[in-house]
C-alpha cells in the first residue's frame, strides 16, 4: 500500500470507530481502533486502542506500516 492509502484507511477507520488490522514491515500484526493519526513529520504515527483494553493505547510509526485493512 502507498503511504497515502495507509493514512486514508486509518483516518476513515478512526472517524468511524472501526477496527483495523495493521501489518508492519517486520511482519508484526496490530489490531485496534485508531484514535489518532498524526502524519506530521515530527510525530508520524497512529495510536490504536486494542479490543478489550480500554486503558491501553498502542503507537505505531506510520513508516513501519506495510498494509492496513478494515475489519
Amino acid at each position: 500500500m502507498t503511504y497515502d492509502e495507509i493514512v486514508a484507511v486509518l483516518g476513515f477507520a478512526g472517524g468511524n470507530d472501526q477496527p483495523v488490522r495493521i501489518l508492519t514491515t517486520n511482519k508484526m500484526e496490530v489490531v485496534g481502533v485508531p484514535t489518532s493519526v498524526d502524519a506530521h513529520i515530527e510525530a508520524h504515527e497512529v495510536y490504536l486502542l486494542p479490543a478489550g483494553a480500554d486503558e491501553t493505547e498502542i503507537a505505531v510509526n506510520l513508516g513501519a506500516i506495510e498494509s492496513v485493512e478494515l475489519m
